[in-house]
């Protein structure tokens, strides 16, 4: 039995991490059985969820778990897609998750109101003295992260400039079809959807995410996915987004 760990539950999303969401996506497509249970980043092998536990065996990472899930299990997320589609479908995660990911992490952590309401609850169960400390430590190693990939190096109107273009490109590629590739979703779905669920969710608002609201594409993308693999989670959307917005 596989057991996924990741974060659980929360922010308006039926799994707080978009890397979290994107594995448990990836073996709902392959039709694996497994549990899910809640963990913290240091309890995984690489130091960050999610991860698996495959009959003993440890892995790390969203992209390793694929391809372990994919070689134990025999099967192809990317079934029916040929070299060029393969190829396209790597170039479109790559995107996501090295440009757009790095902005939505941004929005979540380095607009102060939304890191009081979001993230700087992580440490609630820590002693109320100790969580100050722990609150600016986690803080400042996610910036540190951040500056270092690049995205907080940048003025926060282009932060949401740069989203924005990936948004515009996963739009245009996307266009009418029900999912990236055609009919039926395929690996880079998964990857697709955690992050735009991420970044949508009305929990946290965002400069970004009013940009987001505006790709009707890809808001309806986003509840046809929930909709498909999370059917018993509430999923407010765009729709309560709008609701909770000043007149």
């Amino acid at each position: 039995m596989i057991t996924l760990y990741g974060f659980g539950p929360g922010f308006g999303l039926p799994e707080k991490s978009p890397y979290v969401t994107k594995t448990e996506v990836q073996l709902k497509l392959a039709g694996l059985a497994y549990r899910k249970l809640t963990a913290t980043p240091d309890a995984s092998p690489k130091g960050q969820l999610p991860f698996i536990d495959d009959d003993g065996e440890r892995i790390a990472d969203s992209t390793y778990i694929r391809a372990h899930a994919e070689w134990k299990y025999s099967v192809d997320l990317d079934e029916g897609l040929n070299e060029q589609e393969r190829a396209s479908a790597w170039a479109i995660e790559r995107m996501l998750e090295n440009h757009l990911g790095p902005a939505v992490i941004y929005g979540r952590w380095l607009i102060p109101e939304n890191f009081n309401k979001g993230p700087a609850h992580f440490v609630d169960a820590a002693p109320e003295a100790a969580r100050p400390a722990l609150r600016a430590d986690m803080l400042a190693k996610v910036t540190a992260a951040l500056r270092a990939q690049g995205v907080a190096r940048h003025a926060p109107d282009e932060v949401v400039e740069l989203g924005v273009r990936s948004l515009s490109a996963l739009a245009l590629f996307l266009g009418d079809k029900p999912c990236l590739m055609g009919a039926q979703p395929c690996g880079v779905d998964a990857t697709a959807f955690g992050l735009l669920a991420g970044l949508l969710t009305p929990f946290f608002d965002s400069p970004l995410r009013r940009q987001a609201e505006q790709f009707d594409t890809l808001t309806a993308y986003v509840d046809r996915m929930m909709t498909r693999f999370y059917p018993e989670f509430p999923w407010a959307g765009v729709a309560q987004a709008a609701a909770l917005e000043p007149a």
